[in-house]
């Protein structure tokens, strides 16, 4: 294997996750470029060992030890690489940290990311999730992206289309899942941008202000604020943000759900279905502020499962699935989780 690799044994991980689970990798290299990929898929004693791409750690659950290589992702760089009438194109390495990108773009004139500000993770990570928040979605962003595929050991280009991009859904869950490592993502911004303040809680926190015709910085430090105050912060209580998806349901089910519940908070889809917010089902079954061992659901949002101190990442897992079964039984509704448990 080539001399600049790398690779550490039996390497701690508590500080690569921010639900703070104290677990070990077996093996861990801190990939600076797309070289270090290629070195290591093409050297069959680390090529047959199980691999996890390692970002932000911001979308993960270690419920054990990794019995395998971490793959850390670490490149940095950002810049504009283009534009043109409609858009800047601006391209950032995977391994930078989301929220300081998309603080970057506006810093250098280059708006709409502003409603995806303070979102935990990295760049790299954000096409795999479709990562969004208060009306935007990073596909809505999106131009390209470049990444390694282990097997074939190579480079490949990636489009929007070629994404498959859905609610919190890529390729790269499906098809590319295990093989396709992101190096870098390119986005286009455009230039005849417009604030989007849809949301409730957004726009209330700028009406407060009394801003009424807000710049991007404005409304990127409104959702910083309101994010703020819902959720905790990963370097004071371990969590990893909004831990399961709003579920979609039909008409159907919503309009039975809400001649139960009145004020079921739901939002209409495009195609007739309808979101249910999951973090109301969750304070409705009765579970805000509650406890399992050291596992707990966050006192200020129910959406958000956090690592009260010591949890192991099983405990977790039975948190989760406690809720998930009495959301079933109270409901009807399933729900999923956001992060990768592993």
């Amino acid at each position: 294997m080539s001399a600049d690799i790398s690779i550490q044994s039996n390497f701690p991980l508590r500080g690569l996750n921010t639900f703070g689970i104290d677990a070990s990798a077996s093996a861990y290299l801190k990939v600076t470029s797309a070289a270090m990929l290629e070195a290591v898929a093409s050297d069959a004693s680390w090529a047959s060992m199980p691999r996890l791409v390692l970002g932000g750690g911001s979308n993960l659950l270690l419920t054990d030890d990794f019995h395998g290589l971490v793959l850390h992702m670490a490149t940095s760089g950002i810049e504009l690489v283009g534009e043109d009438d409609d858009a800047f194109y601006v391209r950032a390495e995977a391994g930078e940290n989301w929220h300081r990108f998309v603080l970057w773009t506006l810093e250098h004139g280059f708006p709409g990311l502003e409603n995806l500000s303070l979102i935990p993770g990295s760049v790299g990570a954000s096409p795999i999730q479709n990562i969004g928040a208060y009306g935007v979605e990073l596909k809505d962003r999106f131009h390209s992206l470049t990444a390694f595929d282990l097997i074939d050991k190579k480079t490949f280009v990636l489009d929007r289309e070629a994404c498959g991009f859905g609610y919190r859904d890529s390729i790269f869950k499906h098809a590319l899942r295990g093989r396709a490592v992101i190096l870098d993502v390119t986005f286009a911004l455009a230039k005849r941008w417009q604030a989007n303040i849809r949301y409730a809680d957004v726009a209330q926190e700028l009406a407060a202000g009394g801003i009424h015709s807000p710049s991007a910085r404005q409304i990127s430090d409104a959702v910083i604020a309101v994010r703020t105050r819902k959720l905790p912060d990963p370097a004071v209580i371990g969590n990893a943000g909004s831990f399961f998806k709003n579920p979609v349901v039909s008409q159907d089910a919503r309009d039975a759900l809400l001649a139960r519940c009145p004020d079921l908070v739901s939002y209409a889809q495009p195609d007739g279905s309808f979101k249910l917010a999951a973090g109301w089902l969750i304070d409705r079954a009765g579970w805000k502020g509650r406890s399992l061992g050291a596992a707990g659901v966050y006192e200020k949002q129910a959406l958000v499962l956090v690592n009260r101190g010591g949890a192991k990442g099983g405990e977790i897992a039975e948190l989760a699935a406690a809720i998930q079964a009495d959301v079933q039984e109270k409901f009807g509704v399933a729900l999923e989780p956001e992060p990768v448990f592993v």
